[in-house]
């Protein structure tokens, strides 16, 4: 079985999400940041990500001062977001609604829930996405289960040495596959 993955200095794809204000096209930042990072996170049902995005809302100052937009996005329902909202404490915008064909355009992994308690629908395993100023993917991580996800101090970090145009640091990993 093949799956299909996002290739780092490929464009980015469209993907309109459903927020608390309306829909959004998640693909390019708003204001004044240039740069957009999208995690997509498993939804209410995971304590990991709750921890994670919490974590998260710690480092959006220095985010923005290099550029960086964040939100953050699940195939929870409009419900299952408002009940989370309760255990988070985060500034970005959060998004819910993210489809089964969605997370395949992606090229996440997608999990069925072990039972009704957990959830009520198919959900995303962890992903992070870096958009840069032209459209493109400047870092991709995608996991299979909740224990692997960025450090965020190392990602924070490496995003300001990225941005930072003394370096010249070009995208990782596009040497093709032939």
């Amino acid at each position: 079985m093949t799956t299909f993955k996002l290739q780092a200095g490929h464009r980015f794809p469209t993907l309109e999400v459903s927020g608390e204000d309306g829909v959004r096209d998640l693909s390019k930042p708003l204001g004044s940041c240039d740069w957009m990072m999208v995690v997509v996170y498993r939804g209410r049902h995971c304590p990991m990500c709750t921890r994670y995005l919490n974590k998260l809302g710690a480092f959006i100052a220095e985010l923005a001062e290099i550029g960086v937009e964040v939100a953050a996005v699940s195939g929870d329902s409009q419900d299952q977001l408002a009940r989370h909202r309760d255990a988070l404490d985060v500034a970005f915008p959060l998004f819910h609604g993210l489809s089964v064909a969605q997370m395949k355009a992606l090229g996440l992994y997608v999990s069925d829930p072990r039972s009704p308690q957990e959830t009520d629908h198919p959900f995303a395993e962890p992903g992070l996405f870096v958009i840069n100023e032209h459209g493109t993917l400047q870092v991709v991580d995608i996991s299979n289960n909740p224990f692997v996800r960025p450090e965020l101090n190392t990602l924070v970090s490496g995003l300001r040495w990225i941005r930072d145009p003394e370096n010249n640091y070009p995208i990782r990993g596009t040497h093709p596959y032939e």
